[in-house]
């Protein structure tokens, strides 16, 4: 058995389902996209096959059949807030970060993991990425999240949490290694990095000081024009409310 918790039961219907509520209700400016045909392809990446040895380029029919442009202006890349990203993207209506794509909106939240030896799914036990690191969740948010980078244009949002243990930026991490060297320069024209401490919360990590000025001259040796900005005002006040 593996550490990880075993795949998210009903995994089937559950993307199916996401896929016709994204490009029906969510999102139907993507078009028409055949979710059956996007099922198949995902859980093809993966089944039958040894849970450590599922790479990120086995999701690329998946991607393919998922793809839509990102809006200019709207990305919003982030760590260590998953759900206060949520609800300020706010469905893709005021920004569109990776879970609010098609792609990562249909499988957000969920695990998953096949068999070696088996067509089915693995409901027991998935491994974690200290135990593998080519796993199948591990390998798709790679995938997700070059593909996300690569697409993002006009001007990036980058949400920062300042009382994260270790530091607002960390590295390794998805952004440090999988996003941030797959943005287009020529895409963008500039990036925005918000810094907001949780309510009541320490203030580890704030602009212009520890591993967000690392993040701040990586970005500006890259030939990014960055500005940084310490509790967001707008950012603030969803935090205030919850």
């Amino acid at each position: 058995k593996w550490k990880g918790e075993g795949t998210t039961k009903n995994l089937e219907s559950i993307v199916i389902g996401r896929c016709y509520d994204y490009i029906r209700n969510v999102n139907p400016a993507v078009g028409e996209k055949n979710c059956s045909q996007i099922w198949e392809a995902f859980k093809n990446a993966f089944i039958n096959k040894d849970p450590c040895s599922i790479l990120p380029k086995d999701y690329e029919l998946f991607i393919n059949l998922t793809y839509h442009t990102i809006p200019p202006n709207k990305s919003l890349f982030w760590e260590n807030n998953q759900l206060l990203v949520n609800r300020f993207s706010d469905r893709g209506r005021r920004y569109m970060s990776l879970g609010d794509t098609l792609f990562g909106f249909v499988v957000d939240f969920l695990n998953w993991c096949g068999q070696a030896d088996s067509p089915g799914l693995d409901y027991e036990s998935c491994p974690t990425t200290m135990e593998c690191e080519n796993n199948a969740v591990e390998s798709f948010w790679r995938m997700a999240s070059i593909t996300y980078a690569q697409h993002s244009s006009g001007v990036i949002q980058v949400l920062l949490n300042g009382s994260a243990d270790g530091g607002a930026y960390p590295q390794p991490g998805f952004f440090a290694d999988y996003e941030i060297p797959n943005l287009q320069k020529d895409k963008i024209s500039r990036i925005t990095i918000w810094v907001v401490d949780d309510i009541e919360g320490p203030d580890i990590d704030s602009c212009g000081i520890h591993s967000v000025k690392t993040l701040e001259t990586r970005l500006k040796t890259l030939g990014h024009d960055v500005t940084c900005t310490d509790n967001d005002k707008s950012v603030m006040f969803l935090l205030c409310l919850d």
